[in-house]
């Protein structure tokens, strides 16, 4: 007969973090959203930051590619620099 009451207990056990994880999942999934209104609503979202952050990513993964294809150190390359 003692088995028998082990199993419920056994049951609200397992049960009990897997309730919590959901709570804390549906937490972070509700501020998520937002998350993302305030993303948007800020004013880097314009056409123009956007081109220019895009602008800045190509000339990053043109020097990664380059750095890739080279056996140079191209970290201590003297090269004018742009900010």
């Amino acid at each position: 007969m003692a088995v028998d009451r082990r199993w419920p207990l056994a049951l609200f056990r397992g049960a009990v973090p897997v309730a919590l994880g959901l709570l804390l999942w549906v937490a972070v999934a509700g501020g998520e959203h937002e998350r993302q209104q305030t993303l948007k609503a800020q004013p880097a979202g314009d056409p123009a930051s956007l081109a220019q952050r895009r602008r800045h990513n190509e000339l990053i993964m043109m020097a990664l590619r380059e750095a890739a294809q080279t056996e140079d150190n191209v970290a201590q390359r003297q090269v004018p620099w742009q900010k």
